[in-house]
């Protein structure tokens, strides 16, 4: 219960910051050019909270349904406008002015965005350091040469001082098709240069494991195959387990590390094993089957059974990605921008086939990773938040009636012929961009009910 309201707390806090600056941008621009605002909503529906303030006297309102916002202006296509007010009518204002005051929304997360990487690069993200452990045979990173006990420093001249950033570095080339330069560091400290070939991504559900694709396995703590925590109803439950048992086996294979565990639980859906825990000094015998879960493209095993996390990263495997004020700017402004380029040809991706729909998330799953960001710490929350406000940024400029993109292709058609479309063209589109949108909402919710349930 107390991770279900961390998560619904951390959305509704996350969710309401973003539309507050999403909305902010559309509210600060319009007031700046001269259009009166008659209400800024934070959220659909009934009004739970609301107040005026300011010589127009805007009303303010937090309402009950936190999926969105808006910002309603002024206008004669909406009811009758007193005379002295008719120059402050959105409807009356320049196409340059309406082109502005639309584009001014998704810009504000795009804004947002760079400050919360600028955020996050100041304080420092701590993330483990980029040394390879293992090198899969017959696998790209071995035919790059990469070896037991490198450390890799940099991609394509980008420094990587964690192996997160050596992720998002590989991730953001994969998705474009492109191959990398590595620049690695070997045990004895001398370093080398090498040629890294990617496979493509975007075919599978969920964030890609670059990693896993390219061969790597990175080098981390080891972390004891103890049960922490038995999920009600699940395989290990049915089984017997408890948590405080060491596993010891499984189909008499010992088991040393909780990767291990994990690595052969998941290999085996849906077919008996035998694991030997230690419990209480004693050996005990328990079959356990693994449920068959749906991982992307394959089959995976799951158990429903839990590790304890270590506190921290011991000092021999952490690194920490900071900045001084100034370079971190820039960082962010690149950060935001190789986000915003992804995002983007992810869509392009799944619109044309390339990649899973799966890849498609709703406020069920955009909730857990905000409870579970939230629960880490304050650097990882506000880079969430980031990811979150980059998309939303995105999402809000493509071209489809009833989202801001929508309204700026009737604006540069405006532009183009000199007169706006006609009334029948714009109620066309708005009902072909009401069916979009439902399509799309069914749609992730199916894929966040999908999730829990797998």
């Amino acid at each position: 219960m107390n991770g279900f309201l961390t998560s619904l707390l951390s959305f509704l806090v996350a969710i309401g910051i973003l539309v507050a600056v999403h909305e902010f941008g559309h509210f600060w621009v319009a007031r700046r050019l001269g259009v009166k605002v008659l209400r800024f909503s934070i959220g659909f529906g009934k009004p739970l909270w609301r107040w005026r303030k300011g010589p127009d006297a805007t009303e303010y309102v937090i309402s009950a349904i936190p999926l969105g916002g808006y910002v309603k202006m002024l206008d004669e296509r909406e009811g009758k406008v007193a005379v002295e007010d008719l120059p402050r009518a959105f409807n009356r204002q320049p196409v340059g002015s309406r082109i502005a005051i639309v584009a001014a929304g998704p810009l504000a997360n795009f804004i947002f965005a760079v400050f919360a990487y600028w955020l996050v690069f100041v304080l420092g993200v701590e993330g483990l350091k980029p040394v390879v452990d293992e090198v899969q045979p017959d696998t790209p990173a071995a035919v790059a040469g990469l070896r037991h006990g490198d450390e890799i420093i940099a991609v394509d001249g980008e420094s990587t001082p964690t192996m997160n950033s050596v992720v998002q570095a590989l991730l953001y080339k994969a998705v474009k098709g492109e191959s990398v330069t590595l620049r690695v560091r070997d045990s004895q400290g001398f370093e080398r240069q090498l040629a890294l070939s990617l496979p493509p991504v975007g075919e599978e559900a969920g964030s890609p494991d670059i990693l896993e694709k390219v061969g790597i396995t990175p080098l981390k703590p080891v972390v004891e195959p103890v049960i922490d925590e038995v999920l009600a109803g699940s395989a290990a439950e049915r089984a017997g387990l408890r948590p405080g048992d060491r596993v010891i086996a499984i189909d008499g294979e010992p088991i040393e590390e909780w990767s291990e565990l994990v690595e052969r639980v998941q290999a085996h859906p849906g077919v008996p094993m035998t694991m030997v825990v230690e419990r209480g000094g004693e050996r005990v015998e328990l079959e356990v089957t693994p449920e068959t879960v749906n991982a992307g493209e394959r089959e995976i095993g799951r158990i429903g059974a839990a590790v304890k996390p270590p506190p921290a990263l011991p000092e021999s495997y952490r690194a920490v990605q900071q900045y001084s004020p100034l370079p971190a700017v820039a960082e962010a402004l690149r950060k935001t921008w190789e986000m915003s380029a992804m995002t983007v040809r992810m869509l392009g991706k799944m619109l044309t086939g390339q990649a899973s729909l799966e890849n498609v998330s709703g406020p069920i799953t955009i909730a857990q990773y905000a409870g579970y960001t939230a629960a880490v710490g304050l650097v990882q929350f506000v880079g969430f938040l980031a990811i979150i406000s980059i998309s939303l940024g995105v999402i809000n400029l493509f071209p489809v009636p009833l989202l801001d993109g929508g309204h700026l292709l009737y604006y540069f058609i405006e532009l183009v012929k000199g007169s706006p479309l006609s009334e029948q063209a714009q109620m066309l589109g708005q009902r072909i961009g009401i069916a979009l949108l439902a399509a799309l909402m069914a749609l992730a919710f199916y894929n966040d009910i999908a999730r829990l349930f797998r």
